[in-house]
């Protein structure tokens, strides 16, 4: 069975192929020749995947999913959230987004923040939602150089380590994305049964 990930990130991309495993054969925007700018206007993460996977699904008729995910930090009132990649102003700057989050966080002592992960699928032409979260606190300086984005300041609730100090292996385990993930492929795994 085929399925679209409506995501040019390679980070996102490596570690749902590793989640899928051959279950499914993943198709990216690229195999699929699709090379549109999907803009993600939704003040939500479960508004901006519905945004990714319904543009896909309406352009090709392919069955897809498009997640959003980011971290809510509780002292910043769930910031940056929603708009976690452009949390600086750049698109995609980890080190400057990575900056904003600790200097905003100085010398705040309530560091319990979370991972948030929506992922939008379009079966069939109907859409579900699948979401998974992951608690954790923020540390005070980067520590690991795996992963991408905020993980290596995420600490996730049970470990002394970060996200970037873990094999993508260790966090897939444990992951918002892969929790998120878990569940589209139990539900795929039920209708490639049917």
């Amino acid at each position: 069975m085929q399925l679209v990930f409506a995501t040019n990130n390679r980070h996102k991309l490596d570690e749902v192929a590793a989640k899928i495993g051959d279950k499914f054969k993943l198709l990216t925007l690229d195999d699929i020749g699709c090379y549109d700018e999907i803009e993600e206007t939704g003040t939500t993460f479960k508004g901006n995947a519905s945004i990714k996977s319904n543009h896909i699904y309406q352009q090709y008729h392919l069955n897809c999913f498009g997640d959003d995910s980011g971290l809510e930090i509780d002292a910043l009132n769930g910031d940056p959230g929603v708009y976690s990649a452009r949390y600086a102003g750049e698109h995609g700057n980890h080190a400057a987004n990575i900056k904003k989050v600790l200097d905003n966080l100085a010398d705040n002592t309530n560091r319990k923040a979370r991972f948030r992960t929506v992922i939008s699928l379009i079966w069939e032409g109907e859409e579900h939602f699948f979401d998974g979260t992951v608690e954790g606190t923020i540390r005070t300086a980067s520590s690991g150089t795996d992963g991408f984005g905020y993980d290596p300041i995420f600490e996730p609730d049970g470990y002394d380590i970060t996200f970037a100090e873990m094999s993508m292996a260790e966090k897939n385990q444990i992951s918002h994305r892969g929790r998120a993930m878990e569940k589209l492929i139990a539900f795929l795994s039920k209708m490639g049964d049917n």
